[in-house]
């Protein structure tokens, strides 16, 4: 008898359906076809061992189960359960049986029946309803995460019993509810991090509202204990909220990872991803024999925070060039290509020196002479021209730790970052993929970022007089048309362009000595 069951196999942020085909003939042994891993092999065990623990058996006779379309690899423990569903309804143990195949079902087995959370919950749900099922059943703990997909009945299961009840009608489940719209904007705001906890700091709290408002890639230059991450961490809480669908495409990407909290639904806040200088290659920009979405796609729609920017591999910073440009990463392997998003913004922290005191107020450096210079080309030109504003951090003053009056809350700074956000939405509506000032290409900028002749000549003098590269004068036009927007003007004006020219700390010739 042959029965058939569907699964869902995740490739990307995307799901394929996968038909369990199973058929139980005269003969012996068991096969496993369709290009299973080591791991879905292994499910033979795991389920024979299932079966007898919850009073049922596995056939003796030839068992043949074939995973369609047979040409694609097929990993994980996840179809655990809808084949010992089809190998029960093939040797008649599950009456019923064919309504198995109105179903996507998935979840890996425990020896005693119990059903392990699976990854990629969200593109499997989103897959069941785009092709017509009438349900979905998995894990308890993915529930959440599936069911606020509409139009698609989802059930979490905890024991392989449960779902043998509900096929034999002896029980009945329940789908989950969850008010997606209610559940996402209620948590929206709630930071744990606000910039009212930064005393003094003024000008850089400024420079991460601009580099909020346009989408911008900073850096921050400055001695041990300035504050640099403690002001990097506090930039979410100033950023303007995800849209649905930002939430949706993030939420996909950290379920495909396995990076999504037990009972979340959508992830409502913008990630916010610190990784470890001794990151690999393919743990930041993505990669395996099964391509997983590496830490730029993690921080997708959020920050991407690199601290002691010059103590990570260049080959490890090299590879971020393409993807900061294309805003997404391919992942290519003999027999795969996979599409992962990344449109992050970059924000980096860094010593001025090894031992940290260049250009310090009051400490003096100790570096000998050239190393500081070194130290900071251990960053690539091309790196550093992805990157909007060189922010110097310099120590917070007593007097201003002291002080007991409180700085300004994020709120408020949040409110001016949307309005920047919702001028430049109306500007950008007519261009394709450019939401934010910080994407404008460079045949763009006479359009968008016109100055009038006081403009062009400050810019000259700024240019000559502080030995600014050539590359930084695309990065000052598109802050200066930031800066403005936050002001509310149309034009962009002299004061505008003055304090865009301030970031640009490290394109002066000589700024390292």
């Amino acid at each position: 008898m042959m029965i058939k069951t569907f699964g869902s196999a995740v490739y990307g942020v995307e799901a394929i359906t996968i038909t369990v085909e199973v058929n139980i003939t005269g003969g012996k042994f068991f096969y496993m076809v369709g290009l299973p891993d080591n791991a879905v092999k292994e499910s033979e065990q795991r389920i024979e061992s299932t079966l007898k623990n919850t009073g049922y058996y596995m056939p003796r006779i030839k068992v043949i189960v074939n995973l369609a379309p047979a040409d694609i690899k097929k990993t994980g423990t996840a179809f655990d359960l809808p084949i010992a569903l089809a190998i029960m309804g093939a040797s008649e143990q599950l009456p019923n049986a064919g309504r198995l195949s109105e179903y996507v079902i998935m979840g890996e087995l425990s020896l005693d029946g119990n059903i392990q959370p699976i990854k990629g919950a969200l593109p499997i749900a989103i897959t069941a309803r785009k092709e017509g099922f009438k349900g979905l059943i998995l894990p308890v703990q993915n529930c959440r995460e599936a069911g606020m997909v509409n139009n698609l009945k989802v059930y979490g299961v905890s024991h392989i019993l449960e779902v043998i009840d509900f096929f034999k009608d002896e029980t009945s489940l329940q789908p989950v509810v969850v008010n997606t719209k209610e559940e996402f904007y209620q948590s929206q705001c709630n930071f744990e991090l606000d910039f009212s906890d930064v005393k003094g700091q003024e000008n850089i709290k400024r420079a991460l509202e601009i580099t909020a408002a346009g989408g911008h890639n900073a850096i921050l230059i400055g001695p041990p204990g300035a504050g640099k991450t403690m002001l990097a961490k506090r930039l979410p809480s100033i950023l303007p909220p995800l849209t649905l669908e930002e939430a949706l495409e993030t939420t996909k990407i950290h379920s495909v990872a396995g990076k999504l909290p037990a009972n979340t639904t959508l992830i409502s806040q913008r990630p916010f991803r610190s990784p470890h200088h001794t990151i690999s290659d393919a743990a930041l920009v993505g990669g395996g024999g099964i391509p997983q979405p590496g830490e730029i796609s993690l921080s997708h729609n959020g920050v991407l925070f690199l601290d002691e920017l010059p103590e990570f591999k260049r080959t490890v910073l090299e590879v971020m060039r393409q993807p900061m440009e294309e805003r997404k990463v391919t992942i290519s392997r003999a027999k795969v290509a996979v599409d992962f998003p990344a449109s992050f913004m970059l924000i980096a922290s860094m010593n001025p020196c090894p031992c940290g005191f260049y250009n310090h107020p009051e400490k003096e450096c100790t570096c000998p002479s050239g190393t500081v210079q070194k130290y900071l080309n251990k960053i690539s030109g091309p790196l550093l021209d992805r990157i909007d504003l060189h922010v110097e951090v310099t120590p917070v003053p007593f007097s201003a730790l002291a002080a007991h009056k409180e700085g300004e809350g994020s709120a408020s700074i949040r409110e001016r970052v949307i309005k920047a956000r919702e001028v430049q939405a109306a500007r950008y509506n007519g261009y394709k993929g450019i939401y934010c000032n910080a994407q404008i290409s460079s045949k763009m900028l006479k359009e968008i970022c016109g100055i009038d002749a006081g403009g062009q000549a400050l810019l000259k003098t700024a240019m000559n007089k502080l030995n600014l590269s050539a590359r930084a004068y695309d990065r000052i036009l598109k802050v200066s048309r930031t800066i403005a927007d936050i002001a509310g003007t149309h034009d962009i004006k002299t004061e505008h362009l003055a304090e865009a020219i301030q970031y640009r700390s490290l394109d002066r010739e000589g700024w390292a000595g």
